[in-house]
């Protein structure tokens, strides 16, 4: 398994869930999210994971709003790699989630997430059937974007290896493994362990933890991986006490922290395009 001479720091500014109720801080207006992800790539962050909201503040799959999201994104850091979700959770069916896939042109994503299973939060169920996975990721393959694999659990990184048989991933092959939900692998060591051992052969691997596991985890990403998934779309808090609200450039600089104090110099956008094989 190759390992990154820098560390990875992927943002994940907003995520399907967090509301200004929950953190005034989360950015939802594509302005908003705009403004935050350049921040948070002036700290370090060499890729952003981009859901978008419609006015009412809500889920949408609506590629006019991710259109301008990338565009304004990369009027000023043209290099960041960009991802758009895929994701299950709101939307069930294939023109919704492949919806952002099909944008072109300068406002084309670099990537898209791909989550290798269905999985049960606390109150509602990311639904991703076998069929849907493998028409997400033959659509990824067919425009040349890079499947951002997102692992919550230990099959979900053998499905891995049944879409490399299946020929729909190609290598080399990039993972979220995502860590501390309810119903899935639990923000433990041995429980990531036994995942990265699972993962394919050319693979890279950045760590998450959600709400009062980011910290652990994302450290655990930098030591033992290729980096950290960090951001408000997994928790609202900067510390598990639940007494510091956190923001976005805030959680960044925590990991951009982390690394420096263990020498590991962070990847630049360039550095993650040519690990990734991103175009």
């Amino acid at each position: 398994m190759p390992l990154a001479s820098k560390t990875i720091v992927n943002l994940c500014p907003t995520g399907m869930i967090p509301t200004k109720e929950l953190s005034q801080a989360v950015p939802i207006s594509p302005e908003e999210i705009v403004a935050d992800v350049r921040r948070c790539a002036d700290l370090g962050a060499s890729m952003a994971h981009i859901h978008a909201r419609d006015t009412e503040g809500l889920p949408t799959h609506d590629p006019d709003v991710f259109a301008r999201i990338i565009a304004g994104i990369r009027e000023t850091h043209p290099d960041l790699v960009l991802t758009v979700t895929t994701s299950g959770r709101t939307y069930r069916e294939f023109d919704q989630r492949a919806a952002a896939l099909r944008l072109s042109g300068d406002v084309a994503p670099d990537m898209a997430s791909l989550t290798l299973g269905s999985i049960n939060f606390n109150k509602t169920a990311s639904v991703s059937s076998p069929e849907m996975i493998m028409r997400l990721a033959e659509e990824m393959r067919n425009r040349d974007i890079k499947p951002e694999l997102e692992v919550f659990d230990l099959g979900m990184a053998n499905y891995a290896h049944y879409l490399i048989k299946k020929d729909l991933l190609r290598p080399p092959y990039f993972f979220n493994i995502i860590l501390g939900n309810i119903a899935a692998a639990q923000a433990r060591l041995h429980h990531l362990g036994m995942i990265v051992a699972e993962l394919p052969d050319e693979s890279y691997f950045c760590v998450a933890g959600i709400g009062d596991a980011q910290l652990d985890m994302n450290a655990l990403g930098v030591v033992m991986g290729n980096g950290a998934r960090v951001g408000l779309e997994d928790t609202v808090w900067y510390d598990t006490a639940r007494t510091v609200p956190a923001t976005n450039e805030m959680l960044v600089r925590r990991v951009v922290g982390i690394a420096s104090s263990l020498e590991r110099e962070v990847a630049t956008s360039d550095d993650v395009r040519r690990y990734l094989g991103v175009r």
